[in-house]
């Protein structure tokens, strides 16, 4: 099975159990390099999906909380050079899928067919790179496909109909459903009743498995955005949970996940 369709598969396998997938995000090497692979053992018990921050230095679409995380993993010297060569050590013992969010620059600097090369055998299933517009994404379209990798799109409140049932259609593994206008750990948004009728909207376009991201926090917002998407990501709380020394495992298992069932 494609990287790709392995993320598709999870989702729908969290989703024939009667829940929403469980995505959970952490920068890597925060909040120590030491720790990484403590963490990412943690979060293969509980996530369908796996979602792994590359640190950058300027993190457009990342609220403070995950800013703060790229600042203390770069200091420690992480670098997607690292993450890869970690993530390799520990493949064969893994089988949820991971996803790495990643910034253009660091994917450009280490090169599309390189990163493409060493992904399957560092256990990686594709890609969310939320400054690399559609229309400039052939080159590494070009390099991800062969070797079954995906591209994941992303969508927003904002995205005008035409252009959601293109991003719909050339997303790989899910749609990644923005719900906000905004950057990641902000506020709920202001027209709840809106929200999640733009979740309704998408997936009604997409053919994918459509995960909801930004401003999730709690048991309580997995379970009702959960009831209009295939999946929720919960990013900006978790790092919060690792920057105060919180209990990893009880947090995630209070939002649900594969451990919970």
């Amino acid at each position: 099975m494609s990287g790709a369709a392995s993320i598709t598969a999870a989702i729908k396998a969290a989703n024939a159990d009667g829940r929403p997938a469980l995505i959970p995000f952490m920068t890597a090497g925060h909040p120590n390099r030491e720790g990484f692979e403590d963490h990412l053992l943690i979060l293969e018990r509980t996530a369908d999906v796996i979602e792994l921050g590359v640190p950058f230095t300027d993190p457009l679409a990342d609220g403070v909380t995950i800013q703060r995380s790229s600042e203390v993993a770069l200091k420690a010297g992480v670098t997607l050079n690292w993450i890869l060569d970690a993530l390799q050590q520990s493949a064969s013992h893994r089988s949820t899928p991971v996803l790495l969010m990643s910034y253009l620059n660091p994917l450009l600097t280490m090169g599309y067919k390189t990163l493409a090369e060493r992904c399957p055998s560092a256990g990686v299933a594709g890609f969310i790179v939320p400054d690399l517009p559609y229309e400039e994404s052939a080159p590494i379209r070009a390099e991800l496909e062969p070797q079954g990798l995906a591209l994941v799109q992303l969508v927003s409140p904002v995205t005008t109909d035409d252009r959601m049932r293109l991003l719909c259609k050339a997303s790989a593994g899910f749609v990644y459903a923005v719900t906000v206008t905004g950057v990641t750990g902000g506020e709920k948004q202001a027209d709840h009743a809106a929200m999640l009728a733009y979740l309704d909207r998408v997936r009604s376009v997409s053919s994918l498995p459509v995960c909801a991201g930004f401003g999730i926090r709690d048991a309580a917002q997995v379970r009702e955005i959960g009831a209009h998407a295939d999946g929720v990501i919960v990013g900006s709380a978790l790092v919060e949970v690792l920057e105060q020394e919180g209990d990893l495992q009880a947090f995630l298992k209070s939002l649900g996940g594969k451990d919970n069932v």
